[in-house]
């Protein structure tokens, strides 16, 4: 009897000494990182302990715990099978000797370990191992038996438990082997997740790869004259290169007089010749027009509304632009000339039925024709100034254009006549200078060239009764200035007009008494200026509110006189439908041509100086005649 109860005695023993090491865990138990892995250790008294130290896991590896020795010897040929059991025997063994809650405990640490080792593994490159000493280690401290139950176990210290049975020592050692496989493979399990999650996340490459070029198997074949080789393969002498040429846009038409060629016309032709006789003998007898005084606003208007359009007076006379317009004098017939951006200059007989046959297109220049005048001398012969630096005159009589004026390296923007003879002129030029021309010299030279205080001249008009006083219009300033007082070096003018807030399009004279002034400027404003008293300032008399923003493709507006009428301007207009208006120098609206065959917008407009016709050109090179 004796025997049996000492063994009793001993288990009750054993479970006493393990429930009190149950209870130091838990007393341990909020240590934040712990770790189930028992901590080999040889104690004196032959009693199993279980101890908890905290340790910290910057030194952790992934790779440290690992099984026992005699564990992997074991397992190493069955390692999927063994995971499955051994796993479900701890679960079963810690059952039956741990308490519930410390079951609950257990569990706790052990996730509280895996979440600890994810966030670890992210800095896994920075961590290094220094001892197994520093981790938290549950262990069972205890002498194994002498009896030499496994030839395979290699821990130390179990066999000093004595005071255990055989069985409970065999249990607490699997126990031990266990718990010590369970946390190093739950470990390396997460570490291979957080591994398979770090390269997935792991961003791609920002460089873009540069595709690999396909090489085919055989090379293309190339032209030995390409490759500068003769058929021999020895490279050919270097060619030298010849400089090319570029051809002008718009080349300079030769010096001197140039044959009246029509461009649409045969030279020969009996129309062309019937022509040019018609309009010399009516110059001659039409050359001297007799002044009229000047009607009233009343009867002005009723002559102006008699003046209509239709599809006969409309015609399409020069191939570009329209930049200048010229009305001949006779009373007889009507001839119309009108300039272009192209060069041309077109004439347009309307006594010709059909219309066409009296349109004759001539090239006398290569750039722009910017000003157009009628000899007032003898309308046989037109004036023409062009930005190709000349000056030529159109003589019907000859059939030829003479070269009155040329500026080599100049570009020409105006001129008028300084004497009533037209045997002189002023030509203004767009760097801003002026020459004194003088056709009955030999030549085609200036007699003087002056530089005006403007950057740029854009016209130049001459005062009708006292006409050594011309005025010009410079980018933003007007100028009078008295040609008998000229510098060569820099002439200043008499009178300065600087109420033009913008750019200037043109200034001229009333066209009888030259009593008024008026100016088109790019602010939306026709101004009217009091010359009568030419002194040191002139005052502005009239404002009127225009709209005068044409756009690149269209001419710039440019109010003129009527030459019947000296106290009423003609402008072109933008407003819908396409109109032609006339305001009288006080500001108002005395009439606006309008028309259903009046369908563009006409920059550049004439009125006849004794009859009552208005011819206005579009950007189009189309001609529309009113009248009566």
């Amino acid at each position: 009897m004796f025997g049996p109860r000492a063994e009793a005695e001993e288990k009750a023993g054993s479970r006493q000494r393990l429930q009190v090491n149950v209870n130091e865990y838990k007393e341990n138990q909020n240590i934040a990182y712990v770790s189930l892995r028992p901590v080999q250790t040889t104690v004196l008294g032959k009693t199993a302990k279980v101890y908890l130290v905290p340790f910290s896991l910057s030194n952790y590896k992934p790779d440290q715990f690992t099984r026992p020795k005699s564990l992997l010897d074991k397992n190493s040929n069955n390692e999927v099978a063994c995971k499955k059991c051994k796993k479900a025997e701890i679960e079963k063994t810690c059952r039956k000797i741990l308490t519930p809650k410390m079951e609950a405990t257990s569990s706790k640490a052990e996730s509280t370990l895996q979440k600890s080792s994810l966030d670890v593994y992210a800095e896994s490159n920075k961590w290094q191992c220094k001892s197994t000493s520093d981790a938290v280690i549950l262990s069972a401290d205890a002498e194994s038996s002498q009896d030499g139950d496994s030839d395979e176990d290699t821990t130390p210290g179990l066999d000093d438990f004595s005071g255990l049975s055989p069985y409970e020592r065999k249990r607490l050692k699997n126990i031990s082997e266990n718990a010590n496989f369970f946390a190093s493979l739950q470990l390396s399990e997460s570490a291979a997740r957080l591994r398979e999650m770090i390269k997935k996340r792991q961003p791609s490459e920002s460089k873009r790869k540069k595709p690999k070029k396909k090489e085919n198997g055989t090379g293309c074949r190339r032209s030995m004259r390409l490759l500068k080789v003769d058929p021999s393969g020895v490279p050919l002498p270097a060619t030298p290169t010849q400089p090319i040429l570029v051809a002008d846009e718009n080349p300079l038409l030769p010096p001197g007089p140039l044959e009246m060629t029509p461009e649409n016309r045969d030279i020969n032709s009996e129309i062309f010749k019937g022509f040019l006789q018609t309009w010399a003998e009516v110059s001659k007898t039409g050359s001297k027009n007799k002044e009229k005084a000047l009607s009233s606003i009343k009867s002005y208007k009723a002559n102006l509304n008699g003046m209509v359009i239709s599809e006969d007076t409309v015609c399409k006379v020069t191939k570009g632009s329209i930049s200048s317009m010229a009305l001949h004098p006779s009373e007889i017939k009507t001839l119309v000339a009108a300039g272009a951006k192209s060069g041309q200059v077109g004439l347009w007989d309307l006594t010709h039925q059909p219309k066409e046959d009296g349109i004759y297109v001539f090239q006398p220049h290569s750039q722009p024709v910017s000003c157009l005048y009628f000899s007032p001398a003898n309308p046989a012969h037109i004036l023409s100034l062009s930005y190709d630096g000349t000056v030529r005159c159109g003589d019907f009589s000859r059939a030829i254009f003479d070269e009155v004026y040329r500026g080599e390296g100049s570009s020409f923007s105006s001129f008028d006549f300084l004497a009533e003879d037209a045997s002189t002129l002023i030509v203004g030029h767009w760097d801003g200078s002026m020459s004194l021309v003088d056709r009955r010299t030999p030549g085609t030279s200036y007699e003087k060239l002056i530089n005006s205080s403007l950057s740029k001249i854009r016209t130049v008009h001459v005062h009708p009764v006292h006409r050594q006083y011309f005025i010009t219009a410079g980018l933003r300033d007007i100028h009078i200035y008295d040609a008998r007082r000229l510098n060569p070096s820099r002439s200043q003018p008499l009178i300065s007009l600087t109420e033009h807030t913008k750019s200037i399009a043109s200034a001229y004279f009333s066209p009888l008494t030259g009593n008024r002034v008026v100016t088109t400027c790019a602010d939306c404003k026709l101004r009217i200026f009091d010359s009568s008293c030419i002194s040191s300032k002139i005052p502005l008399l009239t404002t009127i509110r225009h709209n005068t923003i044409t756009g690149r493709w269209l001419t710039r507006f440019q109010a003129v006189w009527d030459p019947k009428q000296e106290d009423c301007v003609i402008v072109g207009s933008m407003a819908h439908p396409r109109r032609v208006e006339i305001f009288h120098e006080t500001g108002k609206s005395v009439h606006s041509f309008l028309g259903e065959s009046l369908a563009s917008v006409c920059s550049i407009n004439a009125m006849h100086p004794t009859r009552y016709i208005l011819a206005g050109g579009n950007s189009s090179g189309r001609i529309h005649v009113f009248m009566n």
